[in-house]
């Protein structure tokens, strides 16, 4: 393991270099076709077997092991997201309007870094070792559904995926058995009132006053209606009516999201959205449609994985028990598969300035976080196919 460390160490300047070319070229989700051309062109210099459009822009690439263990998948995610980059270092964004505000340019550079590494010292491999970079992870219904029918997994025993985190401190990992991310699931809904002049609203049925007692009434789902042990959030994210300060508006359109960990809950909570939006708009003679969709589940962790994750990790970085993170990821896919664990590596460093959350228009990472996820990737790798 220690040479593939020392090459990590060594290869830290171009995953450094990679990561800022991907940072000033990013690609919205399901649109990545020059991100993978990148991954793909490296992973073949490079020597690995590649499959390209698995699943839509996901790249597929194969190490061949020295010896008979067990074949490990490493995901990275390679899709940004429709956000305006307000950074002023020399790499910020050249794309209006779309940023990598969430971290996957340094994912996709970190897992090049550890395939290059390991084409480097393939004979220190008891099995093979399969990277998998995917598309549209910010985006439902995702990339890894697609990737996985398209066979990602085939002949693959376990699977294990990082995401740089800025709200841990660089140098530390996290994560825990079990449940670790929430299940993420959206709503839109659109009110149907009465328009009409802005000085004679007894003529009219107020699209905005119904949907502004919407916002309120959903927020007593948690309050009143979930148990206060279990996590669950519901948020109303954006809100669009009316044209005009003297015009009520005849429509409103909400959308939000669910998050829950439960199976059980899950539904309770959509079911209870779907009775207060048609209640309420009961209540004000209007009328109201929700589209509901159930996105991405939980991510659950195998416990013996997780475990791996403490022995393995402890042996290059501090490795912590994780909190349970309210946010959403498609890694819960491969999990659904094959035994795994799904893991995050700190980037955040006050020092630095490096304070701004995921998906914020000035985020940025410590990048020395790479570095660290790599070696977390190898240590867990030899310790998978160790004898």
């Amino acid at each position: 393991m220690e040479q593939l460390l020392a090459a990590v160490d060594r290869l830290y300047p171009d995953m450094v270099g990679w990561r800022r070319h991907l940072h000033q070229h990013p690609e919205l989700s399901y649109y990545e076709e020059e991100t993978a051309s990148f991954v793909a062109h490296k992973l073949r210099e490079w020597g690995l077997e590649v499959r390209t459009g698995v699943g839509g822009h996901g790249v597929v690439a194969r190490l061949k092991g020295n010896g008979s263990g067990p074949a490990v998948a490493l995901r990275a995610d390679m899709d940004a997201l429709p956000i305006q980059d307000e950074k002023s270092t020399e790499y910020a964004s050249r794309t209006k309007g779309v940023m990598h505000a969430c971290g996957h340019d340094a994912h996709t550079s970190t897992l090049l870094g550890v395939a290059k590494a390991m084409s480097e010292h393939k004979e220190l491999l008891r099995g093979d070792v399969v990277f998998l970079f995917q598309h549209a992870e910010e985006l439902s219904p995702g990339g890894a559904h697609s990737m996985i029918e398209a066979g990602a997994l085939e002949g693959v025993d376990y699977v294990y995926g990082i995401h740089l985190w800025t709200p841990f401190p660089v140098g530390t990992a996290y994560s825990r058995a079990g449940a670790l991310m929430a299940a993420a699931d959206e709503f839109e809904i659109t009110v149907k009132g009465k328009g009409g002049h802005g000085g004679l609203p007894h003529e009219t049925v107020d699209s905005i006053v119904a949907a502004s007692q919407l916002v309120v009434n959903l927020q007593t789902i948690v309050s009143r209606n979930v148990n206060p042990t279990e996590p669950c959030v519901v948020s109303v994210g954006s809100f669009h009516s009316g044209t005009s300060f003297n015009v009520i508006a005849e429509t409103a359109k909400l959308s939000g999201t669910v998050r829950t960990f439960d199976p059980k809950l899950r539904m309770e909570v959509k079911q209870r959205v779907e009775d207060i939006v048609e209640l309420t708009a009961r209540l004000a003679g209007a009328e109201a449609v929700v589209d509901y969709k159930l996105g991405y589940p939980p991510v659950i962790n195998d416990p013996g994985e997780a475990e791996r994750f403490f022995r393995a990790g402890a042996r290059v970085m501090p490795c912590e028990p994780s909190p349970l993170i309210m946010a959403g990821e498609d890694f819960a896919y491969y999990l659904h598969h094959r035994k795994g664990c799904f893991m995050f590596v700190g980037a955040g460093n006050r020092e630095k300035g490096i304070i701004h959350p995921h998906h914020h228009p000035r985020f940025d990472i410590d990048e020395e976080a790479m570095r660290h996820a790599a070696r977390l990737f190898i240590s867990m790798v030899t310790d998978c196919q160790q004898p």
